[in-house]
């Protein structure tokens, strides 16, 4: 077993096994609205949900030498935004959402988007996704790097309105299998849901 002192590691190489090690990744792609108007959007892999009680997810969006990025400075402005999951359908103009375009510019339209209205938040959501999920800013915070030049925004998400496609919602539950979901890998590499197993939980006998 090789041991490595991370801290002795570059962000960079820090970067790289981070992102070679926990894979697979689901895909946020991420609408904002500017206080121009603007319709921004972009993908991060370093997302998760957190809690279903209330309904929050977490979002992390890196700084470039300390300076927030078009989304976290946007949901901040705004305070909701709205995420939608990446799937088969939709990977490739994901991937184009990622150009990293100036703010007064929309990766919707780059990307070949269609917006669509909101129910309860004025940002925009993507009508190519299979779920989308609007959002009110819950709490933002700067971590890493330095007080000066933090490295990211971890961004917490409320959750305050499901669109889910008729064919993947049944009695509460998600069809796997309809949503075919699409993960973040490391490099280049994308992963597809492969085989699946179940194992039961343990249970403590009396």
């Amino acid at each position: 077993m090789k041991v490595i002192d991370v801290t002795t590691l570059s962000q960079q190489e820090n970067y790289k096994w981070m992102i070679g090690s926990i894979i697979p990744r689901p895909i946020a792609l991420v609408t904002t609205l500017s206080s121009q108007g603007i319709i921004n959007a972009a993908p991060f892999s370093y997302f998760n949900a957190v809690t279903s009680n209330p309904p929050l997810l977490s979002i992390a969006v890196g700084r470039k030498d300390g300076v927030q990025k078009d989304t976290a400075r946007n949901a901040v402005e705004q305070g909701e935004f709205v995420v939608h999951i990446t799937e088969e359908s939709n990977v490739k103009q994901v991937n184009q959402a990622s150009i990293p375009l100036p703010s007064n510019q929309s990766e919707i339209e780059f990307a070949g988007f269609s917006p669509c209205p909101s129910k309860f938040v004025s940002v925009p959501g993507v009508a190519e996704a299979k779920i989308r999920m609007e959002c009110k800013l819950d709490k933002i915070l700067p971590l890493g790097g330095s007080e000066e030049k933090p490295a990211c925004d971890l961004i917490i998400g409320r959750v305050v309105c499901l669109h889910v496609e008729e064919e993947l919602y049944d009695q509460g539950k998600i069809d796997l299998g309809a949503l075919r979901p699409v993960s973040r890998l490391a490099g280049n590499d994308y992963g597809k849901i492969g085989e699946v197993f179940s194992i039961e939980r343990p249970i403590q006998k009396d």
